[in-house]
């Protein structure tokens, strides 16, 4: 099944109905098709590309991304969307591994490619907005490409954290069942649905995007950087509004002036993972947008599919366990295998912390041309997430950290997320991350890097007091720095590696 024969049905039912829309660009679900078409047939002949060649895809959110993105499929080639934060030498270097014979890029990242040094091997670049691309809308047009459904459809490289990104090679039924997950666990969508394209479309958002058009409804890129008051004057515009967002987006709509006064009777569903998200931030959420919230925990190698709380999970039913469920990612999605196991992959009772492994037709086929990581993440058809987590009786699963974050202080096991939770109950909190710093005694302490608010006095005698009021004396921090900012990576995750580096000089 290739994902772009379900998307010229939908143009052959409704070829009329609105596709998509960005800034002055109109596009019809029939000139949607037309473009994918021709798309397809510019990449076989005058590209030169066969079945199983990757495009390397380094766009800004701009109408043209599912147009080049469906066209890539229906050519039988597999894209390899890129995030447009990333510096040119991170693009070359994922082109490279990726092995891409053509690069399609916006004006201003074309510009950037400049900043390459000489000799650095790149591929064909085509930019849009040149004649180059107006040539890809002039191809000879392919109606249908013959494809499998393990062919490979969308190499997803992971953020990189630490070390180089690992390509996870997501195929037409690993997408598809994405998709599918979406109708059978979030929302039904139709054509009078809109989605707004807030976040990258290279990643999470971009995905999503892809139910709502297989079901040929409208997708709204909204121009320009994340803006909350863009946001609001979009909600005015259109009905029937659902987009993703990452937690930290979240928290800025919350805490922009007109959240609570402005009309948000157009929005449907947000989805946000990615992240954590903070209990404080998610119950002014609700406060602000009624029950509207789904919350997806999935990572690239099962793309946003793995569990999830529902919009109906969101309400507060009455039940002394509402805080732990909301507290939860919910669920296993439909389709979704979860467990929680020890190191030897051994199921841990209710309520025991262990790492999260989870198998369906959404995990990967495995990382690009790396035997070695899957051999660690890849056993007996199991994906082994490296995230700690409990799974509760009921069956919610309660994420602790990531493995590798855990921290270890004189036998015990701490989990940063929890002392975190606690921290932001401060009302001069803005963000906060915990992390480790060797001790010679102890193996690890624990310390608290700190963003106040803006005109907010937070001091450690403070921050010290509310923990052992809430935490175990063992858990809290031994040390907090307040600063200005928490680094964070291109997708908006907390680089907590750099801050134990910055511990490092402190002996």
């Amino acid at each position: 099944m290739n994902l772009s024969r379900s998307l010229r049905s939908v143009a052959l039912a409704m070829p009329r109905r609105p596709a998509i829309s960005a800034s002055d660009v109109r596009l019809t679900y029939g000139e949607f098709e037309t473009q994918v078409a021709a798309i397809a047939g510019a990449l076989r002949q005058r590209h030169g590309l066969s079945k199983g060649d990757r495009v390397a895809i380094w766009m800004e959110n701009c109408a043209e991304i599912l147009p080049v993105l469906f066209g890539t499929w229906r050519a039988g080639l597999a894209a390899v969307p890129i995030n447009n934060k990333l510096h040119p030498k991170e693009l070359a270097w994922i082109v490279e591994n990726s092995g891409a014979r053509l690069c399609i890029v916006t004006p201003d990242l074309a510009e950037k490619l400049s900043e390459l040094p000489a000799g650095t091997p790149m591929p064909d670049v085509v930019a849009t907005g040149t004649r180059d691309y107006a040539a890809l809308l002039q191809g000879p047009a392919i109606i249908d490409a013959p494809t499998d459904p393990t062919d490979e459809a969308w190499l997803f490289y992971t953020s990189g954290t630490t070390g180089r990104p690992k390509g996870a090679v997501l195929t037409h039924r690993n997408l598809l069942f994405a998709v599918h997950a979406y109708y059978a666990d979030i929302d039904h969508l139709g054509p009078d649905d809109t989605t707004f394209h807030a976040a990258p479309m290279t990643h999470g958002s971009g995905l999503y995007g892809l139910a709502f058009a297989l079901k040929g409804a409208h997708n709204v890129v909204v121009p320009g950087s994340f803006d909350p008051e863009q946001i609001f004057a979009e909600l005015r515009r259109h009905r029937n509004v659902s987009f993703f967002a990452a937690p930290t987006m979240v928290s800025r709509l919350i805490n922009h002036p007109l959240a609570g006064s402005t009309d948000t009777s157009s929005l449907k569903t947000i989805t946000y993972g990615g992240a954590p998200m903070y209990m404080s931030d998610l119950k002014r959420a609700l406060e602000v947008f009624g029950p509207r919230l789904h919350h997806l925990y999935g990572q690239g190698e099962s793309p946003m599919t793995i569990t999830g709380l529902s919009k109906a999970g969101h309400i507060d039913d009455g039940l002394p366990d509402f805080d732990s469920r909301l507290a939860s990612t919910g669920l296993p999605r439909t389709g979704c295998a979860v467990r929680v196991v020890d190191d030897a992959g051994r199921d841990l009772p209710a309520g025991e912390i262990g790492e999260v492994i989870t198998r369906s037709d959404c995990v990967m086929s495995g990382y690009w041309n790396n035997p070695e990581a899957n051999a660690k993440s890849l056993r007996d058809g199991w994906l082994w997430t490296g995230d700690m987590g409990s799974l509760d009786g009921k069956g919610y699963l309660t994420l602790k950290d990531r493995s590798k974050d855990m921290i270890i202080s004189g036998g015990s096991n701490i989990y940063p997320r929890e002392i975190e939770e606690v921290l932001l109950t401060h009302p001069g909190v803005l963000e906060c991350a915990v992390v480790s710093r060797p001790h010679v005694d102890w193996g690890e302490e624990v310390i608290a890097f700190v963003v106040p608010r803006a005109g907010a006095k937070v001091d450690a005698p403070a921050l010290d007091r509310l923990c052992l009021d809430n935490i175990a004396r063992y858990k809290r921090p031994k040390g907090y720095r307040i600063v200005d900012a928490l680094p964070k990576n291109n997708y908006g995750k907390i680089l907590k590696t750099e801050l134990r580096d910055r511990l490092k000089g402190d002996g």
